[in-house]
């Protein structure tokens, strides 16, 4: 086969990039797609001009170019390796990585199911936009045609109301329990954190796309993304990155952990900001987070170039506020992005300390695979720059099912009301503004 093109075009709008992202995906040329959006650059990625996939039995590559490789134990380096052989000179994929690929931390299967671990495409058409100015190429001229049209063309505003779920009202029992026992487990030394979630079935009609944009107008991410690949959808509002990586090298985790709701008081917002900022228990919490993440980072930076930056800053996202961190390092020579990534991934936000013992307390308390909840939505290049969100505050849909996910970071103060409390809020940033696919009004002139 030979090598493929893109045809490339530059257009100039106004528009707001939220409503520009929203069009493409509801009605651009491509059934498949991602949107990401990345602080002030929003991308859209649709159609599959090849594919990269993980699972137990290895990583394949289909497209432009046919490549597979067995297990080795060495998931992600296979991956870069089948990036390296697409015929493009400037590629760039976007996809996803399930929490699950975790347990390959160290080469092993023994605790993989048949499941995909990671999906990453080459879009046939991606734009770009940011500043006012859109980006656009397509594999093929006329898509490209099509492309500028959606760009050229200003949609008529809707406003669509939302059907909110109430999140209190499920599962408090249960998560209760497991709460109380994971307590007992760190009470008697077998780890120091676990993160465990909760998960709240849909059973009504859900617009992913309306929910993305009323939740990203009542939301203020770190990233934010709207998916569709093999049957896979999501919308979601990702209050942190796992890890960025720039060109130069240098390398940003941004650990987000101590938890108080964000609401529409003023007066209250700075009760809970002070509040956040002196509980013994929520400091420790995002304490060790931070040591594990600068830690990690040793493994594949500089020694001397790694630090801590805006410790214990209060964040705002969407119906809650965090204590953050960022924890920066440069890359050592020889290694790349991906192993940053692997160095990281999952994020001990999601995941606890030591991470091998929070994996084996979350598969005992939570009973069914996470999939996306926990992984990461990314995007890599061919410059070697990677990007990847951490999947939180998301409405996910695959096989029919549309569920919400949200958990709450667990230490040995932990009371199991308050952290059954902690995902209701969490999830409030999600379950406040999901759009029924029934529900429609024009705004009016």
């Amino acid at each position: 086969m030979g090598s493929p093109c893109y045809v490339e075009a530059r257009v100039k709008t106004s528009e707001d990039p939220l409503a520009v992202m929203a069009r493409l995906a509801e009605s651009g040329p491509h059934h498949e797609f991602v949107v990401y959006e990345n602080e002030s650059i929003w991308c859209y990625a649709g159609g599959i001009l090849a594919d990269i996939r993980l699972d137990r039995d290895g990583a394949t590559l289909r497209g432009v170019r046919e490549a597979e490789f067995a297990w080795d134990g060495r998931p992600l380096r296979r991956v870069s390796e089948l990036l390296a052989m697409l015929p493009l000179p400037q590629w760039r994929v976007y996809g996803w990585a399930a929490f699950e690929l975790s347990y390959a931390r160290d080469g092993s299967r023994e605790r993989l199911d048949n499941e995909r671990l990671l999906h990453l495409i080459v879009p046939r058409s991606e734009v770009r936009l940011h500043a006012g100015v859109a980006h656009v190429r397509s594999s093929d001229p006329g898509t490209l045609a099509t492309l500028v049209d959606l760009l050229s063309t200003r949609a008529d505003s809707a406003h669509r109301r939302a059907a909110p779920i109430n999140v209190r009202n499920i599962g408090r029992d249960e998560y209760c329990a497991s709460v109380a026992s994971a307590v007992q487990e760190i009470t008697a030394d077998v780890l120091q954190k676990v993160i465990l979630s909760r998960k709240i079935e849909i059973d009504s009609d859900i617009d992913l796309a309306a929910s993305y944009v009323l939740g990203r107008r009542r939301n203020n991410p770190a990233r934010s993304f709207l998916l569709r690949l093999d049957g896979l959808e999501a919308a979601g509002f990702s209050p942190e990155i796992v890890v960025s990586v720039d060109v130069d090298g240098t390398v940003v985790s941004h650990p987000l952990a101590g938890t108080r709701a964000f609401t529409e008081s003023a007066a209250e917002n700075t009760r809970r900001r002070l509040e956040l900022l002196s509980s013994a228990k929520e400091i420790y919490e995002h304490a060790i987070s931070v040591k594990i993440g600068h830690d990690e980072l040793l493994t594949v930076c500089e020694p001397n170039s790694v630090g801590v930056r805006d410790l214990m800053s209060v964040e705002e996202r969407g119906s809650v506020q965090h204590l953050a961190s960022q924890v920066t390092g440069k890359l050592a020579a020889g290694a790349d992005a991906w192993d940053a990534f692997t160095a990281v991934f999952p994020a001990v936000t999601v995941s606890g300390v030591p991470k091998e013992a929070a994996f084996a307390a979350i598969r005992r308390h939570e009973g069914d695979r996470r999939g996306l909840y926990g992984g990461a939505v990314l995007t890599v290049d061919s410059s070697g720059a990677l990007d990847a969100a951490l999947v939180l505050r998301t409405v996910f849909r695959e096989n029919g099912r549309t569920w919400l996910r949200a958990g709450a970071g667990i230490v040995g103060q932990s009371q199991p009301a308050r952290e059954f409390e902690e995902t209701c809020e969490k999830l409030d940033s999600v379950a406040r503004f999901l759009v029924a696919n029934e529900i429609r009004e024009e705004v009016d002139a």
